[in-house]
């Protein structure tokens, strides 16, 4: 059950990317019924984000649990203060992995996102609120991504 309703949230988050209205309604309308059939066998925390549409969170959730992830915890947090008002996404926390990698995950997620980013003091800032986002892109390199704070 849960390796179907990953496949429909991998499939949904791309049509909502392609802004693709018939398949966006599709998606969740298969979503929906996945949920109905299965409410007792899945997470409570699962159930939870698939109810209030939350369905970054719940991919991430998903490859989480998988088990071939383990590359560790990373909190994703955003930030405004100090920047003249403007709101900045930060990802830390990250262990075992150098710079090089760093950048090369800041360069994926400003290109997903289509904002700037940088790589400072061991932590990836991205220009915007980009956390949903940023959350696939880290569950997809095998971190588990975790929102902290506001």
């Amino acid at each position: 059950m849960e390796t179907q309703i990953k496949d429909s949230l991998i499939s949904l988050l791309d049509s909502i990317k392609r802004s693709d209205g018939d398949e966006i309604s599709a998606g969740m309308r298969r979503i929906d019924g996945l949920l109905a059939r299965g409410r007792g066998q899945l997470q409570p925390q699962l159930v939870h984000f698939l109810q209030n549409r939350s369905y970054p969170k719940a991919l991430a959730l998903l490859e989480a649990a998988s088990g071939n992830k383990g590359r560790g915890r990373v909190d994703i947090v955003r930030e405004t203060g100090g920047r003249g008002g403007k709101t900045v996404t930060v990802v830390s926390g990250f262990t075992g992995i150098g710079l090089p990698e760093k950048e090369e995950l800041a360069k994926k997620m400003r290109a997903a996102c289509g904002c700037g980013g940088t790589v400072k003091e061991g932590r990836i800032e991205i220009q915007g609120d980009q956390r949903e986002t940023i959350a696939r892109i880290l569950a997809e390199a095998g971190f588990r991504p975790v929102f902290a704070g506001g």
